[in-house]
């Protein structure tokens, strides 16, 4: 007789056809919740990572800028009694370009600074860095390329320097001393006869600033003609002219901060971009107002509720009110993108501490601002 198991065999065990299902939709909509959290998180971090690159970007510029301006008109700050001054002449460089002597110009000729991106400024300044006489030396007399001075000890071979008359009728000539003797100081900076010797130092700074492309750029002009224009140049040479400084800056705004009060108090009174044409002028700018408008470098897509990672364009202190134009491409074409990026607007007033080398001015100057 067989032998029959206590044990009875049993139905394999699986999976039925709902149980798959359910499972199917509980994956999916776990699924569903991940890529949630993951938008989330990735909007949460390109916020966080594009506020850093603008501010990174936009405090290094302007900390760049602040310190240049700072240094502006340093060893070009003498005047006459006859109220010529420096300010009112212009300097030959040996690059080949011609510049004016100011401290700190906006908005130059486009042959001194080519213009930059739509609704932005273009910035000149000049300083010197000698350990002499900052308001210049009096010329006695001057033969060829030898000028008898007042105090040749204020003067090494290498400082550079010009050679400026009562009045400014032809280009200032700023060029190295070849030779200091006892009274005497050789330059090849022009016959001017009589007048004053300025000593720009080792190495004096004539920088342009324009944005390019959305970004901030720079240009020596001790080293290269910054006036040279964009279509007469190969497009080597013209990012070798114009070196960016500062990435995705993409505006840029300057004021000269003026004292309007008749006894001249030194204190600001009012903002604006009229460059000053005179010494007496000059000698009411006491301040210099700047913004730099940064953007970060990633495209945004619009909020998880649908609006725009920026609404409206940001603003800036010498603007009333009004936004900084961001609607444009730097070509001047429309920019129907614009608002889909993220910007910082960084701003200062930068003290121009050279300027108090005029205070007497007034007394040689008309009180009328």
């Amino acid at each position: 007789m067989p032998r029959t198991s206590r044990f009875p065999l049993r139905r394999s065990a699986g999976f039925g056809l709902v149980e798959i299902m359910v499972s199917v939709v509980i994956g999916m909509l776990a699924i569903l919740v991940m890529m949630q959290q993951l938008s989330i998180f990735e909007h949460s971090k390109r916020t966080t990572t594009g506020g850093a690159d603008a501010q990174n970007n936009g405090a290094i510029a302007l900390y760049g800028l602040q310190r240049d301006i700072r240094q502006s008109g340093y060893g070009i700050t003498g005047y006459t009694n006859t109220k010529q001054y420096l300010f009112t002449c212009s300097a030959g460089l040996s690059s080949g370009g011609t510049v004016p002597v100011v401290p700190v110009i906006i908005n130059p000729a486009t042959s001194v600074i080519p213009a930059g991106d739509a609704n932005t400024d273009t910035l000149l300044v000049f300083y010197g860095n000698s350990n002499g006489e900052p308001h210049g030396n009096p010329i006695y007399s001057q033969t060829g390329t030898v000028s008898t001075v007042q105090s040749p000890g204020s003067f090494t071979v290498g400082d550079v320097v010009m050679a400026a008359p009562d009045s400014c009728a032809a280009n200032l000539l700023p060029r190295p001393v070849t030779v200091v003797a006892a009274t005497t100081i050789t330059a090849a900076t022009g016959t001017v006869g009589t007048g004053t010797m300025y000593n720009l130092g080792q190495s004096p700074s004539v920088l342009a600033y324009a944005i390019r492309d959305g970004n901030l750029t720079m240009c020596d002009y001790m080293a290269t003609n910054c006036g040279v224009a964009k279509a007469s140049v190969t497009a080597a040479v013209w990012a070798a002219t114009w070196v960016p400084i500062a990435n995705n800056v993409i505006s840029m705004r300057a004021q000269y901060g003026v004292d309007t009060t008749t006894t001249m108090d030194a204190v600001v009174d009012t903002y604006n971009q009229t460059t000053p044409t005179t010494m007496c002028g000059w000698a009411r700018v006491s301040a210099f107002r700047l913004a730099l408008v940064a953007r970060n470098s990633e495209y945004n897509k619009t909020n998880p509720d649908g609006t725009d990672v920026t609404s409206a364009a940001p603003t800036w202190d010498g603007s009333s009110g009004a936004a900084i134009d961001l609607s444009k491409k730097p070509d001047g074409t429309a920019n129907p993108d614009w608002n889909h990026y993220r910007y910082k607007v960084f701003q200062t007033v930068v003290p121009m501490r050279n300027m108090v080398l005029l205070a007497d001015a007034p007394s040689i100057c008309t009180n009328t601002p």
